[in-house]
């Protein structure tokens, strides 16, 4: 069963996501505007798609970090804004989907070949490195506060990752092989897992019991020993 949380805790913690949220919003604007940049020069559309997520992705973390900052000047959670807070950033995740969808099916019927971009590739090794420790973090603090705001935005941040991931692997491989259409599909996968979690975002279903135990294990690690 998980433990009941001080008001202390939840001022902690709280206070750790609101941090997590600014850190999202610095890293992701610098990010965002490398990636489109060395996206359009190169002609490369998962790129850009990738920089225009780490700008969706700083919308979010404002969204969260505007609504943590509310609780700890008031106290207490304004469970009406906070809905509204979470659909707004479930509505972060269709506008990416629909974006890259979009620039992927252009790029497939104009058959559009792609550059090759080293700085491209530079940005998206270290978004591999520094994405997943963020993304665990929001988590740890959305599981202890049963936090959907938290875990939405912990779960934007995974698809940075994920998007990350394929994004560097679809740049390898057009290099190896020079097969365009790589390129694109890579973002179809990315706008498919986006349509999920945003659907799950809407619904307020990113707490679920089976996060118990993880609530549980991240409960054992923080205790006094």
């Amino acid at each position: 069963m998980t433990a009941t949380l001080t008001s202390a805790e939840t001022e902690r913690l709280t206070r750790r996501g609101l941090h997590l949220a600014r850190f999202t919003v610095a890293y992701n604007l610098v990010e965002g505007a490398v990636a489109i940049t060395a996206g359009l020069l190169a002609g490369l559309v998962s790129v850009v798609g990738f920089g225009v997520d780490s700008a969706i992705e700083s919308i979010s973390a404002v969204l969260v970090a505007m609504r943590l900052s509310a609780r700890l000047r008031h106290g207490e959670a304004d469970e009406r804004r906070e809905r509204r807070a979470l659909r707004l950033v479930a509505a972060t995740f269709f506008l990416l989907a629909a974006y890259v969808t979009f620039e992927g099916v252009r790029s497939l019927v104009a058959r559009e070949t792609p550059d090759r971009s080293p700085v491209a590739i530079g940005l998206l090794v270290a978004s591999v490195v520094v994405m997943p420790l963020l993304a665990a973090a929001k988590r740890r603090v959305g599981l202890r506060l049963r936090d959907n705001l938290i875990l939405a935005d912990a779960a934007e941040t995974k698809i940075c990752v994920l998007l990350s991931v394929s994004t560097l692997l679809g740049l390898v491989l057009f290099q190896l092989t020079g097969a365009a259409w790589i390129d694109p599909v890579a973002g179809f996968v990315i706008a498919a897992f986006a349509v999920h979690e945003g659907r799950e975002a809407w619904e307020g279903e990113l707490v679920e019991d089976d996060d118990a135990d993880d609530v549980d294990d991240v409960d054992d690690d923080e205790s006094p020993r």
